[in-house]
C-alpha cells in the first residue's frame, strides 16, 4: 500500500491521557485543519474541525475518529467512557456519527451529548435531532432537544424527557 493511501487509512484521534495521537508522523494540523485545544473548569479537550464540526471530550473518553472522509475530516467518532459533547453546523447532505458500545448517534447538525459508563450509552440531545441506534439490534429512535435515550445490550430503547438535574449535570461536565 503507498503511503498517500495508508496515511488516511492510519489516521486516527484518540485522547489517551491528554494526548492528542493521529497515527505515524500526523499532527492535528495534517487532519484537514482540526485543532485541540484544552479548556478547564471543568478540563476537557476542544477539537475545532473544517465545515463546523466541533467535539469536546473528557479526559480518558478514549474518542478516536472511526471514519474520515477523503479530506480527513472526521465523520464518526468513536468513544468507548466517559463522555463528549458535539456541536455540528447544519449542512446540506452531511452526516456525522458517535459510536459508542452500545448505541451509535447520528446526526446532520446539532448539538448532543453521548456518555459512556458501564454496560449503557447514554445520549441527550441539547440542540437538533439525533437519530440514536442500539448496537445489540434494539432498532432506532429520533431525539428531539431535552430528551434522552438510555441504550443497554438487550433493553428495548425507550425515549424520555430527561429531568433537568440529570442534563444539568451532564451539561456541567462541558462548563455548559
Amino acid at each position: 500500500m503507498t503511503e498517500s493511501l495508508r496515511r488516511p487509512a492510519l489516521a486516527f484521534l484518540a485522547v489517551l491521557g491528554g494526548l492528542l495521537w493521529f497515527g505515524p508522523g500526523a499532527s492535528a494540523q495534517q487532519l484537514a485543519g482540526c485543532t485541540r485545544d484544552v479548556a478547564e473548569n471543568p478540563r476537557r479537550f476542544v477539537f475545532r474541525c473544517p465545515g463546523g464540526l466541533t467535539v469536546e471530550a473528557e479526559p480518558g473518553s478514549g474518542a478516536a475518529v472511526a471514519s474520515a472522509a477523503p479530506d480527513g475530516t472526521p465523520r464518526a467518532v468513536s468513544v468507548r467512557a466517559k463522555a463528549v459533547l458535539v456541536d455540528l453546523e447544519p449542512r446540506q447532505g452531511r452526516r456525522f456519527e458517535i459510536r459508542a458500545p452500545q448505541a451509535i448517534a447520528s446526526v446532520r447538525g446539532t448539538v448532543y451529548a453521548v456518555d459512556v459508563s458501564r454496560g449503557q450509552s447514554s445520549v441527550f440531545v441539547v440542540e437538533g435531532r439525533v437519530r440514536v441506534a442500539g448496537r445489540a439490534g434494539q432498532g432506532a429512535v429520533t431525539l428531539s432537544p431535552g430528551e434522552g435515550v438510555d441504550v443497554r445490550a438487550g433493553a428495548p430503547l425507550t425515549v424520555r424527557r430527561w429531568p433537568q438535574p440529570r442534563a444539568s449535570a451532564l451539561l456541567a461536565r462541558f462548563g455548559r
